[in-house]
């Protein structure tokens, strides 16, 4: 099936749309004038949205009651905090989710048939140590955090749901995203986004972590065109493997702080602030660090050229003007 998004009109369901990949993709086909907006969040979506707990019994009939074309769902609760309380990232990132996709399949039935496509944020999470250098395709979905294990739990039961018929679904694992804009939130990743946003905004940041650490990240900007890919792609290429990880950029964080140098001066990274801390540490050392993404390429994905271009996105989508004059 080959989701129409741009060439007409269609009713798109986004939840999680207070958060910052949410806005950014809200952002993004209000500007193309995609079709109708039916915005959805967990904590606050802003005036003329919808604010529930959709894990709650009857909110994800309510949500899907004028039948969507396309659902991007995007929320849960993040990393840091589903790992901290145990019962709320299973009610919100698991039942909920299965609540909005058991909404989908009841809402199927009877004389019209429903049958969107649903666009489902899932993580690089879903993978746990032991790596190999690249992570290719076929690497076992074997997650070391309850978050990781609740996106994988999801990602089974999309394919699933797809299988049957009763939606068309992609799952898009995505990077961490950087440089996120805004203030610190609960992921344990935070801290890659704020050895860079800090320093750019004349604030000294914290550095938890060893320089040699590596990790795989995709900046906002391309996250938001994996989204909308994956709501025009033709899944019948996808066949029965219906979750992808997203292509993006392996960097060690003194590579980071390498390109922050590059793109806007010596004076900047000095904001940086070296301060270990084990807990951070020994949670970072079981995330994924390369992937070899090379169906999610094949199927028309796109990742950022380099970190470098990351942190230009950042300046120039946030409208920060660079610390330093001249050329990078």
């Amino acid at each position: 099936m080959v989701a129409h998004l741009g060439s007409e009109l269609v009713k798109i369901l986004v939840t999680g749309a207070a958060g910052m990949i949410g806005r950014k993709l809200c952002e993004r086909l209000a500007k193309e004038g995609a079709g109708e907006l039916i915005l959805h969040d967990i904590v606050t979506a802003g005036p003329g949205s919808l604010v529930s707990d959709f894990s709650a019994a009857g909110e994800a009939e309510k949500l899907i009651a004028s039948r969507p074309d396309i659902i991007f769902h995007l929320a849960a609760i993040v990393s840091g905090e589903a790992e901290a309380d145990f019962d709320k990232g299973y009610r919100i990132n698991l039942d909920g989710t299965r609540r909005l996709f058991d909404a989908i399949r009841k809402a199927g039935g009877g004389a019209t048939a429903y049958r969107p496509r649903v666009v489902f944020a899932s993580s690089i999470a879903v993978f746990g140590a032991p790596f190999p250098d690249a992570i290719g395709d076929e690497f076992v979905n074997a997650p070391l955090t309850s978050y990781g294990t609740q996106k994988t739990i999801c990602e089974l039961l999309l394919s699933d749901y797809s299988r049957k018929g009763f939606f068309d679904g992609v799952g898009i694992r995505l990077p961490t995203i950087c440089v996120r804009p805004g203030k610190p939130n609960l992921a344990a990743s935070g801290f890659f986004s704020g050895i860079i946003r800090e320093p750019l905004a004349g604030q000294e940041a914290v550095l938890p972590v060893p320089e040699t650490v590596r990790h795989w990240f995709a900046s906002p900007r391309a996250a938001v065109g994996f989204l909308l890919h994956a709501a025009r792609m033709d899944t019948a290429k996808l066949g029965a493997r219906r979750s992808l990880s997203m292509p993006g950029i392996s960097a060690t964080v003194g590579e980071e702080i390498e390109a922050l140098r590059r793109v806007a001066g010596e004076k900047v990274t000095k904001l940086i602030r070296r301060q270990p801390d084990p807990a951070i540490i020994r949670i970072v050392d079981g995330w994924p660090r390369n992937f070899d993404a090379r169906r999610a390429a094949s199927l028309g994905f796109r990742a950022d050229a380099s970190f470098d271009d990351i942190i230009r996105f950042h300046l120039e989508d946030e409208r920060i003007p660079v610390p330093r004059s001249g050329s990078a």
